[in-house]
């Protein structure tokens, strides 16, 4: 007998869309198995007819990309006020998704994937992935900030996790933190007083963004996926 697993779970492992996507559409009522509409909890087999929309679900081969994100796009995959989405700039059959999201003023490393279980691994706090940001602010950033940003600040009743400062300049920083928070590095930055003036990711757990142009992506190896996950080594490609 085929091993039963929760309906999301499946969709997001054929690459159809992220769990929390499959799990709208569960709620919606548009995801039958065998004929019959599913709910939240749900088990099937990948051997049990799966429909979204009344057509059968495919499983497809995995992608992961690894992309700099430019300026100026959004990270969804599809949005009808928006002319620049990310997934408009990679060209593979797949239909793959983002791993997360950085706000449209953002840039920087950003995985795009169709594979649910490593997006879930990516983004679920329990994993605590460690995220880096260069940010360059609009004024001098002193010590007692520097020092407050790494013990962590209180934003919406909440006290962010410790994070890692680098200083690089009187108005630069590496931010390393591993919260996931809607726009919570230009949040902890505002709270102390300064407006964010460039954001840009440049590492994923140990994944760094290297040399890579804003609008290039590359298809990662299963090393620089294995990257992500490691707290040792951080090579960078070239």
């Amino acid at each position: 007998m085929d091993e039963l697993e929760r309906v999301q779970k499946i969709i997001a492992n054929s690459g159809y869309c992220a769990r929390r996507k499959a799990e709208e559409l569960i709620d919606q009522g548009r995801v039958q198995v065998n004929g019959k509409t599913v709910k939240i909890g749900d088990q099937a087999s990948t051997s049990d007819m799966i429909t979204i929309d009344g057509k059968p679900l495919h499983s497809e081969k995995k992608v992961y990309i690894a992309l700099n994100k430019p300026f100026g796009y959004v990270t969804t995959t599809e949005d009808p006020h928006e002319t620049r989405i990310i997934t408009d700039l990679i060209d593979v059959p797949e239909r793959i998704y983002p791993v997360g999201r950085l706000d449209k003023f953002t840039g920087g490393l950003i995985i795009l994937t169709n594979d649910g279980d490593f997006a879930n691994r990516i983004m679920h706090p329990r994993y605590e992935i460690e995220k880096t940001y260069y940010v360059k602010t609009d004024n001098p950033i002193t010590p007692p900030v520097l020092m407050k940003l790494a013990r962590g600040i209180l934003i919406d009743d909440r006290m962010t996790s410790d994070a890692k400062v680098k200083q690089l300049s009187q108005t630069e920083i590496e931010l390393t933190i591993h919260e996931g928070r809607n726009r919570i590095v230009r949040r902890m930055m505002e709270s102390c007083g300064y407006m964010v003036k460039v954001l840009i990711r440049i590492q994923i757990g140990r994944l760094k963004l290297g040399n890579l142009k804003p609008g290039q992506y590359y298809q990662m190896t299963n090393e620089e996926k294995e990257l992500i996950f490691m707290t040792n080594a951080s090579p960078t490609r070239k």
